[in-house]
């Protein structure tokens, strides 16, 4: 079985939680607050700039050109692709180059990009991998699931129409073939240390979405 199937297959039953949680129930309902949405959007905007910075360090990794050009690429594409649909969010919302400098990373998205960093600098390329491949499946999954039960006229089809796309889609193909590459000449060993990085991220992926709605804040 490849990677990537074993993967998902272990992680399905977070995978569900994610995708029925409050924050995507509401989202796809079109009922979800403004408040919600643009606490969450700050935050991914951050948390861009950290997943381009380890996407960077996997393409730094890479042992080949193709997956150095690939993982290159989706660095780039987080920084100017996704931040454009966020700034867009932000004109629409009101939200200034100040105030968004001015809004701290808040707990779960500075764990997060955390993790994702401090796994890209110091774990081998297949860890690296497998660390930031739920980053990309899951939300994938979810665009897809919430578009296929969006209710009409949702204010937030933009983020639906976005991460249920082909584009972003083929980008995840390409991170599930590179994966299942890495994991393919990897020993026993190795692998199990993978397996722990992507339910590691799985479970990051719920504690940022699950921030989100909870209006996450320090409490210091």
């Amino acid at each position: 079985m490849p990677f990537s199937e074993d993967a998902w297959a272990h992680n399905r039953a977070a995978y569900e939680t994610i995708r029925t949680m409050p924050f995507n129930a509401e989202l796809a309902q079109g009922r979800l607050s403004r408040e919600r949405f643009v606490h969450y959007i700050v935050q991914d905007a951050h948390y861009l700039i950290g997943f381009g910075r380890a996407l960077a360090l996997a393409a730094a990794k890479a042992r080949e050109p193709e997956r150095i050009v690939q993982f290159a690429k989706a660095a780039e594409g987080a920084i100017v692709v996704e931040r454009a649909l966020h700034g867009s969010f932000f004109e629409q919302y009101g939200i200034d180059a100040a105030a968004f400098r001015a809004t701290p990373v808040q707990p779960s998205a500075h764990h997060y990009v955390s993790y994702l960093t401090a796994t890209a600098f110091a774990e081998p390329y297949e860890v690296v991998l497998a660390a930031l491949l739920p980053c990309f499946w899951i939300y994938a999954e979810v665009g897809r699931d919430i578009h296929g039960r969006a209710a009409p006229e949702n204010p937030y089809q933009a983020w639906i129409d976005t991460y249920a796309g082909e584009d972003f889609h083929d980008a995840v193909a390409r991170m599930i073939e590179a994966t299942d590459e890495a994991a393919g000449d990897a020993s026993p060993a190795l692998v199990a240390r993978m397996h722990e990085a992507y339910t590691a991220a799985t479970r990051l992926e719920y504690l940022f979405w699950d921030g989100a709605y909870r209006l996450e804040r320090w409490p210091l």
